[in-house]
C-alpha cells in the first residue's frame, strides 16, 4: 500500500471502506435508523403535543413564544429518544472498533486526521450558524419588548386589521439587525481604533 500522505482522500477511504465494509455497512443502517427515528419523534410530538393542539392549530393561532416553545421541546425529545442513544451507540461502537484496529492502522487515520485539521486550519470559518441563532434570539426579545411574544399572529386590531402582518415580522427583524450592528460593531469599532493606535501604527512608524 502506498503512503498515507501520498493517498487521496477518495483512494483512501475506499481502501478503508473495502478492509471494513461490515462496520461501515452497521454504520450506514445505523443512520438510516437515526433518521427514521428522528421524522417518527417529529410526527410522534405533532400529533400527541397540546402546543399546536395535536397538529390541528392553524397558523393564526400561532404565537412566537408558542414557536420558541415548540422547537425548543422538539430538540429536547429528540435528544432524549434519538441524540442521547445514537451517542452511546457510536461512542461504544466506535471504541471497541478503535481497539481492536492493529497499532499500524491506527497511526494511519491519526496521520490522516491530523493533515486533514492542518488543511482546514488554513481555511476561514464562516460562523454564520451561530450569527443566525443569536440574530434570533434577540428578534425574540425585540418582539418581547414590543409586547407582541404573546400575540396570536392571526389576532385583529378594533378595526378588523392584523395587529402583526407580515411587514411588521420584516421590520422588527432589519430593526433587530440594525441594533445588533450599532450594539457590536460600535465597541468592535473602538477595539480597532485602539489596536490600531498602540500596535499597528507603531509598527508602520
Amino acid at each position: 500500500m502506498a503512503n498515507n500522505e501520498e493517498l487521496s482522500d477518495e483512494v483512501f477511504w475506499k481502501n478503508k471502506i473495502k478492509e471494513h465494509w461490515k462496520t461501515f455497512a452497521i454504520m450506514i443502517a445505523a443512520g438510516i435508523c437515526v433518521m427514521i427515528g428522528a421524522l417518527l419523534v417529529v410526527i410522534w410530538f405533532i400529533e400527541t403535543s397540546t402546543l399546536g393542539g395535536m397538529g390541528e392549530w392553524t397558523f393564526n393561532d400561532w404565537t412566537l413564544n408558542y414557536v420558541v416553545g415548540f422547537i425548543i421541546l422538539i430538540i429536547l425529545w429528540e435528544l432524549l429518544f434519538v441524540g442521547i442513544p445514537t451517542g452511546l451507540f457510536f461512542g461504544i461502537g466506535g471504541y471497541l472498533w478503535w481497539r481492536r484496529l492493529p497499532d499500524e492502522e491506527k497511526q494511519e487515520f491519526k496521520d490522516r486526521d491530523k493533515k486533514e485539521k492542518e488543511h482546514k486550519g488554513l481555511k476561514t470559518g464562516g460562523g454564520g450558524g451561530g450569527f443566525g441563532l443569536v440574530m434570533f434570539i434577540a428578534f425574540c426579545m425585540y418582539v418581547a419588548i414590543d409586547g407582541k411574544y404573546n400575540t396570536k399572529f392571526g389576532a385583529l386590531n378594533q378595526f378588523g386589521d392584523p395587529i402583526m402582518p407580515y411587514s411588521y415580522f420584516i421590520y422588527s427583524w432589519l430593526l433587530t439587525f440594525m441594533w445588533m450592528i450599532i450594539v457590536l460593531g460600535i465597541p468592535a469599532g473602538i477595539v480597532l481604533l485602539i489596536v490600531y493606535f498602540t500596535v499597528w501604527r507603531k509598527k508602520t512608524v
